[in-house]
Parts: structure tokens; C-alpha cells; sequence
């Protein structure tokens, strides 16, 4: 029986009447079970390689990160040199106001001195009503390198420009950050030696209770074109320079706390004011929800229409802006390289540090997650309106 061999499809196709009755001879049967083991043969082989190489990739992906670490240690990293976002201490530290005996903050009954204050392993907590118990390692630490982490992040979790604000921000995404700073990840100042030290139990401790704190509006920001002279105090907290006048602002963000005593105070209800250059909110908004006509990406992609964090990504506005651009710096020059930080590869491949300025001028602006219905920023003080009323 004679059969036709179809040009395009490269396969056998049965005669008509061979169809049409049913019966097929023999030889035409054996070519079919050869031709369908060939094909299920074909089919396994190709599912094998492609599963190979998806095995290959997802393994050269697990190890970029650790190969790049291995090309940059954290001996070689060295503090950017932009002082206005990576602040080193003064070596002259003017006196702003002479500090003795017990010290008080608005609405506390609590007191402590200076030194209590200044004592990173046990700060103090002027507010326990407003949160749950805090665990031994956010009040006291654990010793050695390991601080009380509300020394830095504050007994409300929003912390100061030069550290984190973690209030609110999901568990999963502190703990991962907590491993790749113990890992050599991600890089920066204090926070790789603290995390070294801390244990497993610990950090779950941490990140479940800052993850548990109500997102607050911590700071104003202000578009200017002068601020005040600032200098930079022991604790890396940026202080107007008593009686230095104003400068221009020029192309930085100097964040200053709206009550310099409360401040030092670690007071969690006295919040900040970030001043900005004149345009960076509308440049900012531009690059953040539209991405800037392929500039960058548009951070409600991932981050939620609110910005308020998706999952392990992290809620970003409202947050510090001088924090927010440095996180930003960190993921193009390549010292945060963790296991999510290739999500951010592409976003900021083409930013320049203007681009960024101005992307954390207008994130820091926006009401934090949850607090959408809040517009009244922090009280300001009167160094803040003063600087709204030379604009």
C-alpha cells in the first residue's frame, strides 16, 4: 500500500481509503510505533535539556552574589564620599546646649540623663505604652558588637536619617536584610558587625516586633534653595550650626531634626525636615510613577501603588529621603548585592545622582502605608519656618 509523505510537516499521512476502512496493513502499523517512540524519544530529550539548563542558570544565578562578594570585601568597602548623604563626624563639635542631671521629653514620665541616653546597649524608651514589650535584644542588646537596636531605630521603629526606619516593615524583609549583612551581602557601617553577632532567635525577635510597629509621617520635606550651616555631630546626626547662618542648598538633601534637644534625646515623637532643591518633587514624581520615558522604572511596580511594600519588598514612602538615596547609591555601585538586589539592578542602571536626589525627595514626601488619611506632617519648628518663609 502506498502512503504520502506531507513536505511541511516532515511526517507520514495515511492514504484515504486506508482511513476510511480502518484497516491498516502491518508495515504501515510498525512505522507508526516507530515514529511515535522516536517522537516521545525527541520530546523526553529536549525536556531533559531544557531542564538542564534551567538547572544550570538557576545555579550561575544563586552564585552571582557570592561571587561577587568574593571580588569585593568588606575590608576594601570604603564610605562613598557624598558628605551630605554618608555624614562623618566633625572633628570641632560646637556646643549646642550644655545637658546635666535628669532630662525630660514632652507627654513622658519618664527621665534619664546623658549618659543614660547615650548608652547604645540600653536606650531609653520614653514611651512603653505605645508598643508591646520590647525583647531583650532591641532594649539591651546582646553584648559586644550587638547594640540595643532601639538605640539606633528608636522605641518607635522610625529612626533617624543616618539609620533605618524598620516601623511596619515586613518581618520577612528585615531578616533577609539581617543575612545579608552577616553574610557580606550588602555592606554599610554598624549594621554587618551587629549582625554577625546575633543569633537566629534574635533577629526573628527584632524583625517580628519593628515589623508589628504602627508607620508613622516622621519627617517634612521642604523645597528650599538655602538651609541652614549644619555640621555633624559624634552620633553622625546632621545639627544646625549655631549662629553660622544659611548657605545654598545646592544639590543635596540636609535633613535636620525639627527639636535638636529632642533629638539627642532619642525622643520617637520629635520627627525631622528634610530640605530639598527647588524641582526635585516633580522631578521626582515623574521618574518614580512613570519612570522617566525609560529612564528608570516605575517604583508601583513593584513596591504597590502606595509604595507601601509588597510581600518581601519593602514599604518605601515616607521612609528617610537621605536613607532612600542611599540605598539607592548602594544598589548601582554594588554594595548591596543580596538575593532581591537584581531587581533593583535595572532600576537604577541609567540614574544619575540628581535622578536619585530627586526619586527620594518625592518618596520621602508621600504618607507611609496606612497612613494615607494622615496629612498634617510633624509639628515644625520655627527653624523650619523660617526656611519656608526665605523660599
Amino acid at each position: 500500500m502506498k502512503t504520502l509523505k506531507n513536505g511541511n510537516r516532515g511526517d507520514w499521512m495515511w492514504p484515504f481509503d486506508a482511513r476510511h476502512s480502518g484497516q491498516y496493513t502491518c508495515d504501515t502499523k510498525e512505522r507508526a510505533r516507530r515514529r511515535n517512540t522516536r517522537r516521545a524519544d525527541s520530546v523526553a530529550r529536549r525536556c531533559a535539556g531544557a531542564c538542564l539548563r534551567i538547572g544550570i542558570y538557576a545555579l550561575l544565578l544563586a552564585l552571582l552574589p557570592i561571587v561577587r562578594i568574593g571580588a569585593q570585601s568588606a575590608q576594601e568597602w570604603k564610605l562613598p564620599d557624598i558628605p551630605w548623604a554618608f555624614p562623618v563626624r566633625d572633628k570641632v563639635q560646637p556646643v549646642i546646649d550644655v545637658r546635666s542631671g535628669l532630662i525630660h521629653v514632652p507627654d513622658s514620665a519618664r527621665s534619664y540623663t546623658q549618659d543614660e541616653i547615650d548608652d547604645l546597649a540600653n536606650p531609653p524608651d520614653w514611651f512603653p505604652g505605645e508598643h508591646v514589650p520590647m525583647p531583650k535584644i532591641v532594649q539591651h542588646g546582646s553584648g559586644g558588637a550587638v547594640l540595643g537596636c532601639a538605640s539606633c531605630h528608636l522605641g518607635s521603629g522610625l529612626g533617624h536619617p543616618e539609620s533605618a526606619n524598620l516601623a511596619g516593615v515586613s518581618a520577612a524583609y528585615i531578616m533577609r536584610q539581617l543575612a545579608d549583612f552577616k553574610n557580606g551581602a550588602r555592606f554599610g557601617e554598624a549594621m554587618p558587625d551587629i549582625a554577625k553577632g546575633l543569633s537566629d532567635d534574635d533577629a526573628r525577635q527584632a524583625s517580628g516586633w519593628f515589623a508589628g510597629l504602627q508607620p508613622k509621617v516622621w519627617q517634612a520635606v521642604v523645597e528650599t534653595d538655602h538651609v541652614p550651616k549644619t555640621f555633624v555631630n559624634q552620633h553622625l546626626m546632621r545639627m544646625p550650626l549655631p549662629g553660622g547662618g544659611d548657605e545654598p542648598i545646592g544639590n543635596r538633601i540636609i535633613e535636620l531634626p525639627e527639636d535638636p534637644a529632642r533629638a539627642e534625646s532619642r525622643d520617637p515623637h520629635s520627627g525631622f525636615v528634610a530640605y530639598v532643591p527647588a524641582g526635585s518633587l516633580a522631578k521626582g514624581k515623574e521618574l518614580v510613577t512613570t519612570g522617566g520615558s525609560g529612564k528608570t522604572i516605575a517604583c508601583a511596580i513593584c513596591h504597590g501603588p502606595s509604595l507601601g511594600g509588597l510581600g518581601e519588598i519593602p514599604m518605601i514612602a515616607g521612609h528617610s529621603p537621605m536613607y532612600i538615596f542611599r540605598q539607592l547609591y548602594y544598589f548601582k555601585d554594588g554594595s548591596r548585592n543580596g538575593s532581591m538586589s537584581a531587581l533593583m539592578k535595572g532600576v537604577v542602571a541609567k540614574l544619575s545622582q540628581d535622578d536619585m536626589l530627586a526619586i527620594a525627595s518625592y518618596v520621602a514626601s508621600l504618607p507611609p502605608h496606612g497612613e494615607e488619611s494622615q496629612s498634617a506632617p510633624p509639628s515644625l519648628s520655627s527653624g523650619a519656618s523660617q526656611m519656608r518663609g526665605a523660599q
